[in-house]
């Protein structure tokens, strides 16, 4: 029987993987996660998600690896944890009416077989119109210094948005449930049997 492991330190990412009712381990694997020369958000997230799910194979054989890594795009631009509250602000007032995907990239490693599968899942946040007032605001009580975008869409975050628009909204936070358990059931583990 393969174990399941969530090859992620992120506190929302267990919460999300927990909703499955699986049994898992949790541990980080280090990589580098410098995008290379000329690669697209699309390619850095995958690149890395697969890479995050291998680098913990030799310590977990035997086992379905998650890896998971996740980018904010707008106007063609990766986008960034804030890491303080003025860059916070200045995101959020640039995305004031304006949209930004998020593109989550997530790979299931058989550290078995070698095999994996992989994809990357687009997310669209479209912003109302925000007042200054409004982003400090929020800001303030959210903290949200360590998010891609600047928000978190499981908390106050949501009062920022007219509207989402993707297939599955926890690929948001993180991880896309949707598509992980399809890759799941491919591997015969099945969270409904």
């Amino acid at each position: 029987m393969l174990s399941l492991v969530l090859g992620s330190s992120s506190r929302y990412r267990k919460q999300l993987l927990d909703k499955l009712g699986i049994p898992f381990i949790q541990d980080s694997p280090d990589i580098d996660e410098t995008p290379q020369a000329d690669e697209n958000a699309a390619a850095l997230v995958e690149r890395l998600a697969i890479d995050k799910a291998k680098a913990l194979a030799d310590k977990h054989p035997n086992s379905l690896i998650i890896g998971s890594d996740q980018v904010a795009t707008f106007s063609g631009r990766i986008i960034g944890k804030p890491h303080t509250k003025d860059n916070a602000k200045s995101q959020l007032m640039q995305f004031s009416g304006q949209s930004v995907t998020f593109l989550t990239g997530l790979c299931l490693y058989n550290s078995q077989t070698g095999g994996h599968q992989s994809l990357v899942e687009p997310f669209n946040v479209h912003f109302k119109e925000l007042t200054e007032r409004q982003v400090e605001r929020y800001i303030e009580q959210e903290q949200p210094l360590d998010c891609a975008g600047s928000f978190k869409s499981e908390g106050l975050g949501i009062t920022l948005f007219s509207q989402l628009e993707g297939r599955d909204p926890n690929s948001l936070i993180g991880l896309p449930l949707i598509a992980l358990t399809e890759m799941l059931i491919n591997e015969g583990m099945d969270p409904l049997a």
